[in-house]
């Protein structure tokens, strides 16, 4: 499904790459849950070149509490939308953001599941950019409409309430420990798990500047929760948007992670689904499946 490309780009790189006046379409997805200072924060300062995308306007749809808060827009919202930000076919992309990847995972995963075959994620963001000491810009960047043909890949290669309840593989919850466990739910409506998950917070694939850990560390976090590369992979995670990020992790070192789009935020909303809390039972060890 993700293709061959690179999946990360270093700030370095994309520094020589834009000196060399390289055919890229730059991508700021700054935000933030709980704050809509996203694009006030670009237009004070991004990378050059760069247009704002909006998560939650552009990368998300809206819908019932049951579909959770960031469910997947339209094939053709999306694809307007890629357009509007200049993409053109066949161009290379690359995203950025300063929480993480968090929500430049989530434009990867989107645009690389329409068939956007080379999208690359800016390790390390802004503040990786920043620390090189390279060019930052002000203002707003409106670029002319992109020709970008995405594919219609609708319901295809993510998963719904019904498919992650039969799940025949390795469910992982990307959340903190607490939210996991069901000890803290600041944000939804009822706290603990899926039946049956494994918990992964997204930190343990990061180091403490936000950049990706290396292979081996990721191979070794996956695997010391049972996803190894003979199970299928399936992520969740508040809404949809950590859980990319996973798969992103996933991607980093071969192993392909199915999302569950809806995710936490999705399943506590609808009535009758089980929730489990604590944690992950010793005799349920995944390392000895």
């Amino acid at each position: 499904m993700m293709g061959t490309m690179p999946d990360l780009i270093t700030s370095a790189e994309l520094r020589r790459l834009l000196e060399s006046h390289a055919d890229i379409r730059i991508l700021d997805v700054r935000y933030r849950l709980g704050f809509t200072d996203g694009h006030e924060n670009y237009l004070a300062g991004h990378i050059p070149g760069a247009v704002f995308a909006d998560l939650e306007g552009d990368l998300a749809g809206h819908g019932a509490p049951s579909d959770g808060r960031h469910p997947l827009p339209a094939d053709e919202e999306l694809e307007q939308a890629a357009r509007r930000w200049g993409i053109r076919q066949g161009q290379m992309v690359v995203v950025y953001d300063d929480a993480r990847s968090l929500p430049a995972s989530r434009a990867w995963w989107a645009l690389r599941r329409a068939g956007v075959t080379d999208v690359r994620v800016l390790d390390g963001g802004l503040g990786a950019w920043r620390a090189l000491g390279a060019a930052i810009e002000k203002g707003e960047i409106m670029p002319a409409v992109g020709d970008v043909v995405l594919g219609r890949p609708g319901s295809v290669d993510v998963l719904d309430a019904d498919q992650v309840a039969g799940w025949g593989g390795v469910l992982l919850d990307a959340r903190a420990p607490e939210r996991f466990r069901g000890e803290s739910e600041p944000i939804d409506p009822v706290a603990g798990h899926i039946p049956g998950a494994r918990n992964l917070p997204i930190a343990d694939v990061l180091t403490a500047d936000g950049r990706f850990r290396g292979p081996s560390a990721i191979v070794a976090a996956f695997e010391a929760v049972g996803a190894g590369e003979e199970v299928p992979i399936a992520a969740y995670c508040g809404s949809g948007v950590t859980a990319a990020q996973l798969a992103l992790a996933g991607a980093l070192i071969g192993r392909e992670v199915t999302v569950y789009p809806g995710s936490w935020s999705a399943w506590s909303n609808t009535p009758g689904r089980p929730v489990e809390t604590g944690p992950v039972p010793a005799e349920a060890d995944p390392l000895e499946d």
